[in-house]
């Protein structure tokens, strides 16, 4: 971090520390009274190196957020969750202070990382999630990488000395046809309880994320079929409903079926099955649907498309839910030949 406040009750309590030629080269530091003394300095020493070619390499004096803000224009707005990383990346960029981006290292992340509490309203001074931790370090790594692949970053990426969290794989939350039925009876109390459960039973019957039912459209609705479109993974799926459900949601528009939105079915949702684990909340449909298809006997290849998973790797989670997965055990163990 270039300029920072010390706090020791001195009477330069701001430091500036430079790096003219990167964070490989000498070191510069000095005290000043005002932080606007110090930004001072900086730009005069910064700019001194850059009057003299002679000395190297031009340094690379951007801050993080002018790196942030090159990456979106040229790569994030692009992705479908474009808007959405560069909120994540802002935010780590006022956490650090907005630092000259060159000055960083995996030092300096690592300790912030440590330091790093959850902002959410109710969770304010928590430690953050591994998770969050971890996606946050993840966007940071890739928005790097993709500066550096595009030849806008001609630096090592500072972040790829911080390797993500491990932690344990958690147990994926499902509902009971006791819960379901809790659910509905719940939801049933809400204004729009019609509604809510009109989007909780194409979850349920289709292993759709919140998000993708609450956004359909007549559009993606065909005769007992309904097409998922722009997902999280960026593959259309088509998946047969019955007709039962066809005719509960359907209208004659190419408009949006559903007007509520992701807070309210998330509220109720909690309101209905307040011990679901944090963060499985509004996923525990998707779980669900996914749980009892394996445990009916469906075949692990067939949910695959049906999630519109990309690797098969995501999908066997749900392998154990299938009566016959890892049953050679029984057969197979040592005690079978044995009478005893």
């Amino acid at each position: 971090m270039s300029i920072r406040n010390l706090k020791d009750g001195s009477k330069k309590p701001w430091l500036c520390e430079c790096y003219p030629k990167g964070r490989v080269g000498k070191r510069i530091r000095k005290r000043f009274a005002t932080k606007g003394e110090a930004a001072a300095f900086e730009r005069f020493t910064m700019r001194e190196v850059d009057d003299k070619p002679w000395l190297g390499v031009k340094p690379d004096h951007r801050r993080l957020s002018e790196l942030v803000a090159l990456w979106f224009k040229l790569h994030g707005k692009n992705l479908k969750s474009g808007d959405h990383t560069r909120l994540r990346l802002e935010s780590m960029v006022s956490d650090l202070n907005n630092p000259v981006a060159s000055h960083l290292n995996a030092q300096q992340l690592a300790l912030y990382r440590a330091s790093r509490s959850n902002k959410g309203r109710g969770k304010q001074h928590r430690d953050l999630s591994i998770a969050s931790n971890n996606v946050d370090f993840g966007l940071l790594k890739a928005m790097f990488n993709k500066l550096i692949k595009l030849g806008e970053w001609k630096l090592p990426n500072p972040a790829d000395g911080i390797e993500a969290i491990k932690k344990p794989q958690s147990e994926l939350a499902f509902l009971t046809e006791q819960e379901i039925h809790h659910l509905f009876e719940v939801a049933r109390r809400s204004p729009i309880g019609d509604e809510l459960i009109k989007v909780y039973k194409v979850c349920l019957a289709t292993g759709a994320r919140v998000r993708e039912a609450i956004f359909l459209k007549g559009s993606n609705l065909t005769k007992c079929r309904i097409t998922y479109s722009n997902t999280k993974g960026k593959r259309n799926r088509t998946v047969p409903i019955s007709e039962e459900l066809y005719h509960q949601i359907y209208k004659p528009t190419n408009d949006r079926l559903f007007t509520c939105s992701y807070n309210v079915v998330y509220k109720w949702l909690t309101i209905a099955l307040p011990h679901l684990p944090e963060g499985q909340a509004t996923h525990v449909l998707r779980h669900t649907f996914a749980s009892h298809f394996m445990t009916n006997g469906g075949n692990i290849l067939v949910l695959k498309e049906i999630l519109g998973h990309q690797h098969i790797d995501h999908t066997m989670i749900y392998a154990h839910f299938s009566p016959n997965h890892l049953s050679d055990a029984v057969r197979f163990n040592p005690l079978t030949a044995l009478d005893i």
